[in-house]
């Protein structure tokens, strides 16, 4: 259902950001605003997660480093059918853990010095579950392009405030003025609201995915459970573009509206994963 979702929104998405291209910069507008994204998608996808682990510092281990971390990751991506990723460390103090990469050949899991501390080996195992799941599901992938999609709609909108500044000329391609300067202003919340409900199917989609390859849906509910006290209780430096990555929203502590949240409510994840382990 959740992988119907995604599917749903991602075409609701790009036809949105045709429609939106037409009607703000016609077809030209559109077309460029298309070649944009491509070439940022192209870079998205091979460069991406490079950027986001410089971003937060994290260090590859080895197994000889960390090889309790190590171990379990391997033992678990056997169990999912995955290549095994590389596994990286990010010193903080905050519990939480994302995945990325462009494919499951270039899988990278990483964690934080914090989540190792807190949680409990199982618990720990749900975690890195759900985001094998992610790797598996080839999420990272779907929420580059929903990102880049996004991003180009609000450089539409960008265009169409230039092109009111400096004006146009009366036989330019285009729809009506009043409504390209709606959607100039309406257009990228919508697109914004439409990535996010793809953030947060693709995360009800990795706590089930996750569930079962950690074999007891009540390991990730325990973890999320502590995660989401301790995510508010311990700071975190996260740059809110890279938000959607983690576990646990690492701005949760911040007072986010939940209809701009990256993640869907923590206690709605948990009765999920609750209900799912009374069939086992």
């Amino acid at each position: 259902m959740n992988t119907l979702k995604t599917f749903v929104l991602m075409v609701f998405l790009t036809v949105f950001f045709i429609f939106v291209g037409s009607l703000i910069g016609g077809k030209q507008g559109a077309t460029i605003a298309l070649i944009l994204a491509l070439g940022m998608n192209f870079f998205a996808y091979f460069f991406s997660h490079k950027i986001v682990l410089s971003m937060y510092r994290a260090k590859e281990v080895t197994e000889a480093e960390a090889p309790e971390l190590y171990s379990m990751v391997r033992r678990l991506t056997q169990r999912a059918g995955l290549p095994m990723p590389k596994v990286y460390i990010i010193e903080s103090e905050q519990p939480n853990a994302f995945a990325t990469g462009r494919s499951p050949k270039h899988g990278v899991v990483a964690v934080t010095t914090g989540i190792m501390r807190i949680l409990s080996r199982e618990e720990l195992e749900g975690v890195i579950g759900h985001e094998l799941a992610h790797i598996k599901h080839r999420d990272i992938l779907i929420s580059t392009v929903a990102a880049t999609i996004a991003g180009a709609i609000s450089y539409l909108a960008q265009m169409a405030m230039w092109a009111s500044i400096f004006g146009r000329n009366d036989d330019e391609e285009g729809g009506h003025p009043i409504v390209a300067l709606l959607m100039m202003i309406i257009a990228p919340i919508i697109a914004m609201i439409i990535q996010l409900a793809i953030s947060r199917a693709r995360e009800y989609a990795a706590d089930e995915g996750g569930a079962k390859i950690a074999g007891n849906p009540l390991y990730l509910a325990n973890a999320l459970r502590k995660l989401h006290y301790a995510s508010q209780a311990i700071p975190m430096e996260a740059n809110p573009g890279t938000a959607h990555l983690f576990i646990v929203n690492p701005l949760s502590g911040r007072n986010l509206m939940k209809l701009l949240s990256t993640h869907p409510p923590i206690e709605e994840r948990i009765e999920r994963l609750e209900a799912m382990a009374k069939g086992y």
